[in-house]
This record gives C-alpha cells, sequence and structure tokens, in this order.
C-alpha cells in the first residue's frame, strides 16, 4: 500500500476514535426520581434549595460539604459532596451535580455552578433602553 493510504487509513480511524469519546460525554440530565431508577452516574440538574441551609465546617473536615438541591421537578434531595466547598457556591444561580443516589441522599463526584454574571445589572440596563 501507498504511505498516503496508510496515513488516510489511520487519520480516519483516529477521527473515529475521538467521535466515539466525545459522544460518551454527551450528558442526559435526570431529576432525582429517574437518578434513582438508573444504575451508576447521573447527572442531575437543578437549584439550591433555599429552605435549607449549607454545611461546610472546614475546622471539622475541609474535604465535606453538604447542601439540598431542589430538581427541575421541584424535588428537594440531600447533596454531599467529598471535597472543599466551591467559592461563591451560595450564590449560585443553577447547580448540575453529577454522582449516584444512595437511599435519601445523592452523593455527588463533582459539581458544575452557574453563577450570576457580574454585568447582569449592565445587561438589565441595556434591555430596558430598548
Amino acid at each position: 500500500m501507498k504511505k498516503n493510504y496508510i496515513l488516510a487509513m489511520l487519520m480516519l480511524v483516529a477521527a473515529i476514535l475521538i467521535f466515539v469519546n466525545a459522544s460518551n460525554d454527551i450528558a442526559t440530565y435526570y431529576n432525582f426520581t429517574t437518578a434513582t431508577e438508573q444504575a451508576g452516574i447521573v447527572k442531575v440538574n437543578g437549584t439550591l434549595d433555599p429552605d435549607h441551609e449549607i454545611k461546610y465546617d472546614p475546622a471539622v473536615n475541609a474535604n465535606r460539604f453538604s447542601f439540598h438541591m431542589l430538581d427541575t421537578n421541584g424535588k428537594s434531595l440531600e447533596v454531599i459532596m467529598a471535597s472543599a466547598m466551591p467559592q461563591d457556591f451560595e450564590r449560585s444561580e443553577q447547580v448540575v451535580v453529577t454522582g449516584s443516589r444512595k437511599g435519601d441522599t445523592f452523593v455527588a463526584t463533582e459539581i458544575l455552578t452557574k453563577c450570576p454574571s457580574k454585568y447582569k445589572d449592565e445587561e438589565l440596563y441595556i434591555r430596558s433602553e430598548s
């Protein structure tokens, strides 16, 4: 075979492997009820529950914090994370937790937060002029 054919085949195989790897990262979001039915790691989208406090005491254990989260159906569940609390976590507008449900708690392995933009007031001001 010519070197060009071999190179083209290798590039094609590499492209397929990259595509397959990227497709595994596409997330399906669940709520707490459907997360119970799923085996393994899932992603749950929601907001912080204002009726419960965030529990984090770095003097006792700096690598553990917990909070209650409302899923998209309005169900509240305690989420436990084995790491330090992210900066400005309590100001989060939206929270995505990755992990698994264990009884009456959700054990998170990863948390993604959407915090309010520091330019939010300017956006509101620009919108009000138009």
